[in-house]
């Protein structure tokens, strides 16, 4: 019996143990700036690097593909938890061959900027480059959001509250306690999390036009998400779900064509 206790006690120790190193270091968990996990390509396009200013103290490391901004719609890129601005080169390649002007921004903490990330300063920064190209005289209704991974947790945020030209999410999740729950079953991830970005409660407040994309082959994020996120979503709506895509989607014909038809429906 006194074994048993021992034992008990050791276990309860180890497990809160464990718990309040996850509730400190989940943020270490989740966001990753300097890790180098994407594609690197050469550059096939011209683009201008700015700073996009939050506040006195934070300005974003952007890259501005600028065609016209009165004639073409301008696609404002939030990219994911993990590496910089140059790992979405093979993405521009692509995107930048669209009649679109496109905005890559860098969150607070990543691609050299000063700060750190968590939920609330990613909206800030998000605001900030909207607010930023609110002042190039782009209205809302001419800026494509799109959301990647992490990202889109960031789109569905504005979008619950602004009318945009569209949103386009790639590989979303509908929570953070939703995917936390697959990696770590045995905690309590709802009293622990800090960072929720909880897309499920919030897409059915979006009424612009959404395009959903998700590969089956995604091990990060299951396409289980994105299905569940387009049936919750309001129409008008578009999926493009694929058999062979993994987290990261690739950008060949099928997948530009699609964000082409949709960007040109609205």
């Amino acid at each position: 019996m006194k074994y048993l206790y021992i034992t008990l006690s050791s276990f309860v120790v180890a497990y809160l143990a464990v718990l309040i190193f996850m509730y400190f270091y989940q943020r270490n968990l989740l966001y990753h700036p300097s890790e180098n996990n994407y594609q690197n390509s050469k550059i096939q396009f011209d683009y201008e690097e700015i700073f996009i200013k939050v506040d006195e103290e934070i300005k974003l490391k952007s890259w501005l593909i600028k065609k016209d901004f009165d004639k073409f719609k301008t696609l404002v890129i939030f990219h994911g938890n993990a590496g910089d601005l140059s790992n979405r080169i093979y993405k521009l390649n692509e995107l930048s061959k669209l009649n679109i002007n496109i905005l890559l921004i860098s969150w607070r903490g990543f691609s050299g900027n000063k700060g750190f990330p968590t939920e609330q300063n990613l909206y800030k920064d998000a605001e900030a480059s909207i607010k930023w190209l609110n002042g190039q005289r782009i209205s809302n209704n001419k800026i494509i959001l799109y959301g990647e991974s992490l990202g889109s947790g960031v789109a569905v945020e504005l979008g619950k509250t602004n009318d945009f030209n569209s949103i386009i999410l790639e590989s979303p999740f509908t929570s953070i306690e939703n995917s936390a729950k697959i990696y770590y079953p045995y905690l309590p991830i709802r009293l622990l999390l800090k960072d929720r970005y909880d897309s499920i409660s919030k897409i059915t407040s979006i009424s612009t036009p959404i395009l959903i994309m998700h590969g089956a082959k995604d091990d990060v994020v299951p396409i289980s998400m994105g299905r569940e996120l387009f049936e919750k979503a309001n129409n008008p709506k578009h999926s493009y779900f694929t058999k062979e895509d993994d987290h990261m989607m690739e950008f060949n014909l099928n997948l530009l064509i699609e964000i082409e038809n949709f960007i040109k429906k609205y």
